[in-house]
């Protein structure tokens, strides 16, 4: 069914990486949902009405507040379909972010209400009310709810998008919800046991949790997250490939929002390479990144010495040292400065960001201590860096 709804409705449905087609897809993610709560709205109330239930007619408006979810995708997606302009040159993808982030309140303000209205149940219990009608239209409900999470979760998946996962925790939140009240109603019918109460206390916890999750995974890329050390290592797999370019190092990446990515990094070539022809790799490079994988790319030059072997040499021996002290730490822009009293030997190094202050100056000593052990005229000079890679 998903699958038949996105080649109805979206046209270059796999050309995923495109602003036009994502946003297809976050349209046609909140005109579902907004469509098939405003069905089990319509259901519910009738059937309350009816039947004269309180709790049926509560779900509905519950069914009436999960449409305003799908509402708030629809309205965010939109917002980050908005090109870019002067107040804004990174475009508005964010919008996407804030739009999940609201959501996520809202998973939230269900489970703390779900949570309150349970602990009170726990007090002072209530006996939960066995109609077969009712189970039968909860039962719909929870079997709809299930396809629409699935539905928001696939096609969140697809085009990576924040919003419409939180959507599907959303829709989970609700299985939960309306799973517990049907629990509840058929172990009293049964055996006559008052455990809505307590069964709804650690839904409520779920479903807090979930909340909690979702706006944790929406504000790490507003706050500025590692990069992925998948797209990491494509992305400089893919500089790399090129002739001329022997390393790369530092490679930022700034997310305004999933289809709209910029990123710096610094590319090692040989010291002794024509410039104008590695510019123009340079911007080959740019284009062919930009093109392949959506990132705007950026790329630093950085010369390096490829030919000299006592250079070679001294790097290897830094490298070892280092490596025997901190497995996980690397070096990069290495020189070699030779002096008649001293050799200076200059190297940026890359540490975990678990070291504290003091660990760092003790590995910097070490490192000092083991490489004047090769020659005392040996004097390093060490600029520490973090990695801006994801740590395993």
């Amino acid at each position: 069914m998903t699958d038949l709804l996105v080649k109805l409705f979206i046209k270059n449905y796999n050309n995923v990486e495109n602003a036009r087609v994502r946003s297809a897809y976050g349209i046609l993610a909140s005109i579902v949902g907004v469509i098939c709560n405003l069905i089990l709205f319509a259901i519910k109330l009738t059937v309350g009405m009816i039947i004269n239930s309180i709790s049926v007619m509560a779900d509905a408006f519950n069914n009436l507040s999960d449409a305003a979810s799908s509402i708030i995708s629809f309205i965010g997606v939109k917002l980050a379909e908005k090109p870019a302009d002067k107040e804004h040159p990174f475009g508005h993808g964010r919008f996407e972010y804030i739009a999940a982030l609201a959501v996520s309140f809202l998973i939230l303000q269900v489970g703390f209400t779900l949570f309150k209205n349970s602990f009170s149940k726990v007090l002072r219990p209530e006996a939960v009310q066995f109609n077969p009608v009712l189970i039968g239209i909860l039962g719909i409900s929870i079997l709809v709810k299930v396809w629409l999470m699935l539905f928001n979760r696939k096609l969140g998946n697809r085009i990576n998008s924040s919003v419409m996962k939180a959507t599907a925790a959303d829709s989970l939140g609700d299985i939960m919800v309306t799973s517990s009240t049907v629990i509840s109603a058929v172990v009293a019918g049964i055996t006559g046991l008052k455990i809505d109460g307590y069964i709804g206390v650690v839904v409520s916890i779920f479903v807090m949790l979930a909340g909690f999750s979702i706006a944790k995974d929406t504000l790490e890329p507003l706050l500025g997250q590692a990069v992925d050390r998948k797209l990491y290592q494509a992305l400089t797999d893919l500089v790399e490939s090129y002739e001329g370019i022997v390393g790369s190092h530092d490679l930022i990446i700034h997310s305004y929002g999933p289809a709209h990515r910029m990123a710096t990094i610094h590319a090692e070539v040989p010291n002794d390479i024509n410039f104008e022809e590695a510019h123009e790799t340079i911007d080959r490079i740019e284009r062919d990144v930009l093109e392949k994988m959506g990132i705007f790319l950026v790329i630093h030059m950085d010369p390096i010495e490829v030919n000299d072997t006592m250079v070679l040499e001294k790097k290897d021996m830094i490298l070892k040292i280092i490596k025997d002290l901190e497995p996980k730490a690397e070096i990069h822009d290495f020189r070699l400065v030779n002096g008649e009293l001293q050799i200076n030997l200059i190297f940026d190094l890359v540490i975990p960001h678990s070291y504290t202050a003091t660990q760092e100056q003790k590995l910097l000593g070490k490192i000092v201590e083991e490489v004047r052990k090769q020659d005392s005229k040996y004097q390093c000079v060490i600029t520490l860096e973090n990695s801006y890679i994801a740590e395993k």
